[in-house]
């Protein structure tokens, strides 16, 4: 609830029937990574169509729409813009026409070079119809001599070329493709049907689809779909990993697996150690909805506190912090969350959620409980205070909107009003997700970057000043 917001999801499929009911479904099972804007690009046996546009995913494909699709192949897209402005021209998919045939690009991240290729390449003469870092990918690719004859080629060199954070799903004519940057920011796997074969941000898309699962894409890695097989080109580099840790605490879907880690088992470690590391005296632990359920399970399970659910939860409301502005998310607090008054009501309650950002939210959720009468309220946070910009696809781009700068535990629990705040430790959350520190994008909770952001500091770096 309090998380911060995420930039989009994909999905790739390549069948031996119509795609329509399958990417419209898989695109609604990943509708929580965006709610902006929809598309699909899919191939009709002579050209790239695309469908596109504002609102959810069953807003722009009403039933005419899907009716419409037509192809056994096709690449699809939810957005919430943190590159690039929220003009409907920023939709994906983003299609291109060469002299050799037509491309649609699909993405999930941010370029973190991508000010300076567009620079250098409108100094050259290049022409931009979006302002969408997205954009960019397409327009290199287009310019690989070899790209219809060697796609595989053509993409790693383009990937060599840019920085940051993608996970794409890419159309080269008829032809699907799945791409992972070197560091493995965002998800991406791939599923089976007995129709063929297809790609997605999150896991929960296999299993919805009643589908077999595949494997993760590994980092770096370019992946080729087709309805008999897949086709694997490895990645160039056997460097550190920076999977990015917020997608286990709030991002993606508790049933998604990625990387060999279940989402909702890593939330309940979390709150598990929370309730070791920042222990209550209190009556009942209670959730903050959704994505603050299962570490308020693992908070209760040990700390022998009961569970109970404190807040009922309008489900016809959007994801409040992918909303986009901050008038909208206040807004929708309280249509969005009203509390049980019974589980409430001359108690004292701890309130675990997944992240604090701003801190407003959580301001309004706690007084909304002292006013159904809370005797007490103690908050306690799944993530470490977040202290420095993403560069990587989350929307948190300024240190001035973060409740945690140059704030004491202290004064911010006194900002939001709680009796008490805690957050777990980033040793804690490294402990709970069970990978390697170096494998992991701590940055928003470290101030260290895992690649090169200029005026930040690099994870491997003693100085800012310091080569690493």
């Amino acid at each position: 609830m309090s998380g911060p917001k995420h930039s989009c999801g994909v999905v790739g499929f390549a069948l031996n029937t119509n795609i329509a009911p399958y990417i419209f479904k898989a695109l609604r099972v990943i509708q929580h990574r965006g709610q902006e804007s929809a598309g699909v690009s899919y191939h009709d046996g002579e050209t790239i169509e695309t469908i596109k546009g504002p609102g959810l995913v069953h807003e722009v494909f009403l039933p005419e729409k899907i009716m419409a699709i037509d192809g056994k192949v096709g690449i699809g897209h939810v957005r919430y813009s943190t590159a690039g402005s929220k003009a409907s021209m920023n939709s994906q998919p983003i299609t291109v026409d060469t002299l050799h045939g037509q491309m649609a690009l699909a993405h999930n991240g941010d370029i973190t070079n991508a000010d300076e290729l567009r620079n250098e390449y409108l100094k050259k003469g290049w022409a931009f119809l979006t302002d969408s870092d997205s954009e960019i990918i397409l327009r290199l690719l287009s310019k690989e001599p070899n790209c219809f004859h060697d796609p595989v080629k053509a993409i790693k060199n383009v990937t060599s070329i840019i920085d940051g954070a993608y996970s794409l799903t890419i159309m080269i004519g008829d032809r699907v493709f799945g791409v992972r940057d070197p560091y493995g920011f965002r998800p991406l796997c791939v599923g089976k049907l007995p129709e063929g074969y297809f790609l997605a941000s999150e896991s929960a898309v296999v299993d919805v689809l009643q589908g077999e699962f595949v494997c993760d894409v590994a980092p770096g890695e370019v992946v080729e779909i087709t309805p008999e097989s897949i086709k694997i080109a490895p990645s160039r580099s056997a460097g550190n990993k920076a999977h990015c840790m917020f997608e286990w605490v709030y991002f993606a879907r508790p049933d998604s697996i990625m990387d060999g880690r279940e989402t909702y088992q890593v939330r309940r470690n979390i709150g598990a150690i929370l309730a070791q590391e920042c222990p209550v005296d209190a009556d009942v632990v209670i959730p903050v909805p959704d994505s603050g359920r299962a570490h308020g399970l693992g908070f209760a399970e040990a700390s022998g506190i009961s569970y109970e659910e404190g807040f009922m939860k309008n489900r016809h409301v959007e994801r409040t912090f992918i909303l986009p502005d901050q008038k909208q998310r206040e807004g929708a607090v309280s249509l969005k969350l009203n509390p049980i008054k019974s589980t409430i009501k001359g108690r004292r309650l701890v309130v675990v959620d997944d992240s604090i950002v701003r801190g407003t939210t959580l301001r309004k959720l706690v007084q909304m409980l002292r006013k159904a009468g809370a005797t007490e309220v103690h908050v306690r946070i799944g993530c470490p205070p977040i202290i420095s910009p993403c560069y990587y696809g989350v929307d948190m781009k300024s240190r001035d909107q973060f409740v945690a700068t140059n704030r004491s535990v202290e004064e911010i629990a006194e900002l939001i009003t709680a009796d008490s705040l805690g957050y777990i430790s980033k040793e804690g959350l490294v402990k709970a997700l069970d990978l390697p520190e170096n494998d992991l994008c701590l940055a928003c909770v470290t101030g260290k970057y895992p690649t090169n952001i200029p005026g930040e500091s690099h994870r491997f770096q003693s100085r800012l000043d310091s080569e690493f």
